[in-house]
């Protein structure tokens, strides 16, 4: 296999599509929000990449193997034409982050993309009841219209910058011409984050012409509620019951 190798799978005409990345990170916030997406509209499965910088190994569903891949995939019955790119696995080595986003934005122009998101977590380090968004952007504007619906830009934040995929989207999609954010919803940083994937999604909603509904994520959400609940009883030295205790473990 090559270093890389790209299933050609479909190419339909998209008008002025934008890219959403949601691979796995922080509190997996970006892959839950993507693959919500997913889950919402009708989508056309149009790339997928293997890569040897992905782990060795390969998933098993119902018996069937699949080597590691991120996959990009059209969505056509939003209110505006979508590529949404996720999958289970970042690289596991430095250049290969580097030239994993390459190959991404080569697919992105390939469909005539002009912007992207990327979307994930922020850690703090605790539990939060309600997460706010933070932002990071390659353009003046981008920045000014993002505020506008209420993401905020700290200084010096995420502390020592945003690494993956989801960072150098925006650094080497900067130096390629695309215009990019990314957009990070606080989170634990040790637990599977679907309220805070909401979050950032809402967000991506008031920037990006689409609506979806939040049913399942919202169920997600509530599930992971009870687990937060449990963690805060141990934390305050209650003992939770043993069926509570299943439940975390």
């Amino acid at each position: 296999m090559d270093e890389f190798d790209i299933d050609r799978l479909a190419d339909p005409d998209l008008d002025d599509p934008v890219l959403i990345e949601g691979l796995p990170g922080v509190g997996h916030v970006g892959k839950l929000a993507a693959e919500h997406v997913l889950e919402e509209f009708d989508t056309e499965l149009v790339r997928r990449i293997h890569s040897e910088h992905f782990p060795p190994q390969v998933t098993v569903e119902e018996g069937r193997t699949q080597l590691a891949s991120a996959e990009v995939y059209a969505v056509r019955d939003a209110e505006c034409d979508l590529l949404v790119l996720t999958g289970d696995h970042q690289a596991g080595d430095g250049p290969g982050h580097y030239r994993l986003t390459e190959t991404i934005l080569d697919v992105a122009a390939s469909f005539d993309v002009d912007r992207l998101y990327a979307l994930g977590g922020i850690p703090t380090g605790e539990l939060v009841d309600e997460p706010d968004v933070v932002g990071a952007a390659t353009t003046d504007g981008l920045i000014e219209s993002l505020e506008a619906t209420g993401v905020e830009f700290r200084e010096n934040e995420p502390a020592g910058g945003i690494v993956g995929v989801s960072g150098l989207l925006l650094g080497l999609g900067q130096r390629r011409g695309f215009e990019a954010a990314c957009l990070m919803g606080e989170t634990s940083g040790y637990l599977v984050d679907p309220k805070s994937a909401r979050v950032v999604l809402e967000t991506l909603e008031t920037v990006v012409p689409f609506e979806i509904e939040y049913g399942s994520l919202s169920e997600r959400a509530e599930e992971m509620e009870d687990v937060v609940k449990r963690i805060r009883q141990m934390e305050q030295g209650t003992t939770p019951s043993e069926e509570d205790l299943r439940y975390i473990g």
